[in-house]
């Protein structure tokens, strides 16, 4: 990376180009379409791009990453929706109950999507469609599609590129996916935001409306399950936090499976995650300033998400909510009893499944993440503080 760095700019000094125009037309070339559904990603690329040149401070090789994050994004855009104009037939078909796993990071929603895969019941979104979506997958070939080995190359980079990674948040072409790959092709995401300091470009995310990006979400999941559909979709990502109440817009049948811990161990830890993240398109990230960012934005998500569980109070009984100290002691346990609050269909064979994936993963399989929370400029009553709304509505047991 460094050597690419110092070099790039040698060899090919007016590339990458992050000009919204170029790179809207060469996402469109590549997905050979001109369709692209909703116009209001085409006002955000302006205002990443400014952000993008006045506060990220990118490598070369981030700004190569960063066009080439765009380009995938829109390109994927432009497929579903080209496709979606040439089959028609595929809008509208059902999507019901499905169910979202939401929660700060690092309480455990990761675990509990991967056991949630393990139910053939469960339609989960896999790292390689997600990542390459067009054509369609379908069942007779979804093990076996070539996207696959392409996905496992991309992943395979990352995990060079950030040896660290696998330890905080393993990602790869064949486990489960979440959603905000999904949300990013909206421009209305935070996932910008996590891997490029664009502070300002948050801001002004944070102030649209997020109906768009969940239209674009079912619109994703319809393109997914046209050839390859089951009976329910089970959904995940923390970043629905801040968005709670446009999903349950979008999906007011949705069942959410709602996690907490402390926020003196997530916290922190989210901020090692994008300090790892964010060194693989910059050279100078600020681990102070980073750590204040993911603080009070965190922390105003899950004001957003009791504030819409408030709004949307008569649909309580959609809602389950489970301690980290649960997931811990046994996740597939945890995971009955939502089966049951949600009616869905349990037996041994599910258990096992579930148990024996459990077994072939055991935390920690990749390495120990280590942090501490004066890394990233915090200290333990600073958090107190700030989340002690928190806290108390749902009862966090505080372990520092």
């Amino acid at each position: 990376m460094r050597v690419l760095n110092r070099v790039g700019p040698v060899l090919a000094p007016r590339w990458p180009s992050l000009d919204p125009d170029d790179i809207v037309r060469a996402a469109a070339r590549a997905a050979k379409s001109d369709q692209f559904g909703d116009e209001s990603f085409l006002e955000a690329l302006p205002v990443l791009v400014d952000a993008i040149e006045r506060e990220a401070n990118l490598s070369w090789l981030g700004r190569v990453m960063c066009r080439q994050s765009l380009l995938g994004f829109l390109q994927n855009r432009f497929s579903v929706y080209g496709h979606r104009a040439a089959h028609p037939e595929i809008a509208g078909v059902p999507i019901e109950r499905p169910l979202f796993i939401m929660g700060f990071p690092r309480t455990g929603t990761t675990i509990l999507h991967n056991l949630l895969a393990q139910d053939p019941a469960n339609r989960v979104p896999l790292g390689w469609e997600v990542q390459f979506p067009h054509p369609p997958p379908r069942s007779e070939t979804f093990g076996t599609d070539p996207r696959i080995k392409k996905a496992r190359t991309f992943f395979g980079h990352m995990d060079t590129m950030a040896p660290s990674l696998a330890s905080i948040h393993e990602v790869g072409a064949e486990l489960p996916q979440e959603c905000m790959p999904i949300l990013g092709q909206t421009m209305l995401g935070p996932q910008l935001n996590f891997v490029f300091n664009v502070p300002s470009f948050q801001r002004w995310v944070d102030a649209q409306s997020h109906a768009p990006a969940y239209t674009y979400h079912r619109h994703f999941l319809e393109h997914l399950q046209s050839e390859h559909a089951k009976d329910r979709w089970v959904l995940k990502s923390p970043v629905h936090l801040r968005t709670l109440d446009a999903l349950l817009t979008e999906y007011p049948d949705a069942r959410i499976i709602f996690t907490h811990r402390d926020p003196a161990k997530t916290v922190p830890s989210l901020a090692s995650l994008m300090y790892v993240i964010r060194g693989l398109a910059s050279d100078s990230v600020d681990p102070h300033a980073l750590g204040e960012q993911q603080l009070h934005w965190w922390a105003d998500s899950l004001d957003e998400a009791m504030a819409a569980r408030d709004v949307h109070r008569d649909k309580a009984d959609q809602f389950m909510d489970i301690q980290f100290e649960e997931v811990v002691a046994d996740p597939v346990a945890a995971l009955g009893r939502a089966y049951e609050r949600f009616d869905i269909p349990w037996s041994n064979d599910i258990d096992g499944c579930m148990r024996a994936f459990l077994a072939d993963n055991p935390r920690g399989k990749h390495g120990t993440h280590h942090y501490e929370i004066e890394d990233f400029g915090m200290t333990l009553d600073q958090i107190r503080e700030r989340f002690e709304g928190y806290c108390t509505a749902y009862e966090i047991p505080l372990v520092l």
